[in-house]
């Protein structure tokens, strides 16, 4: 996380300086239009987000087929709230197509004092329409891509201990990590605060696939399950972006 971080600061520091000297040494007449042609500007920045995110049971939570015999463990969560940041670089076509790349990570603490957490990285190719109402830019877009999402499970108490005749079992901690491939739809709207600079407020809920989705095995058997990854749900995003942002 904290390499990604530095990645799109480092990305987008001499974005947001070029496009305030562009303004600076700019003539006057052409701060009020945007270049002609089919490109049309460029903005990037950084967005907070915070989420929820929810599965049917704990077993599709923690990618761990044990959690869902009831005699182990009782009472795991389902879902929970998620929050994160992330980053988008964009070019901007015929003033109504963004174009570009963008790449986040999102943390869901999950029972609170055991360390159980569900962390998801993800990123990929984005596009978006949009309309230009004044200073405000309705839009609506879609990221393809892929990410993994790594589940740790932790007892909140003493390890469960489950005994039969034949067989005693000590359950403990489990770790998972799970490949993706993301279908990311988003709703959302721009505001200009200036010619280089837009506040981004933005709704997605993401589709994570993996044809090879299974859990960790169960007496000895392999127990696969459906193709969609879970937990997911609803995010709202909220950023700054930087860069080339006047209009007609």
């Amino acid at each position: 996380m904290r390499k990604q971080i530095l990645f799109w600061v480092l990305a987008l520091l001499p974005l947001s300086v070029f496009a305030q000297e562009q303004d600076v040494n700019a003539a006057p007449d052409t701060l009020q239009t945007h270049p002609s042609g089919v490109f049309t500007g460029f903005s990037g920045g950084m967005m907070i987000h915070g989420g929820y995110l929810f599965a049917n049971d704990p077993t599709r939570l923690f990618g761990n087929t044990a959690l869902g015999n009831e005699q182990y463990v009782n009472g795991l969560p389902t879902a929970g709230f998620c929050f994160g940041l992330g980053g988008t670089l964009r070019i901007h076509l015929k003033d109504h197509i963004h174009l570009g790349g963008e790449g986040f990570v999102s943390t869901m603490p999950l029972m609170e004092g055991s360390g159980s957490n569900i962390r998801i990285g993800w990123g990929g190719a984005m596009c978006d329409v949009y309309a230009n109402w004044g200073k405000v830019h309705p839009l609506i877009g879609l990221t393809i891509g892929g990410g993994a999402m790594r589940r740790l499970y932790v007892p909140d108490t003493n390890p469960v201990t489950y005994s039969t005749e034949t067989d005693t079992t000590i359950y403990n901690a489990s770790y998972v990590k799970t490949p993706f491939f993301m279908i990311d739809p988003y709703v959302g709207m721009e505001i200009e605060l200036n010619s280089h600079m837009a506040l981004l407020i933005r709704v997605d809920y993401a589709l994570p696939f993996n044809t090879k989705n299974h859990g960790l095995t169960k007496t000895g058997q392999e127990e696969r399950w459906e193709s969609f990854v879970r937990p997911n749900g609803p995010r709202l995003y909220i950023g700054i972006m930087f860069g080339r942002m006047k209009r007609e």
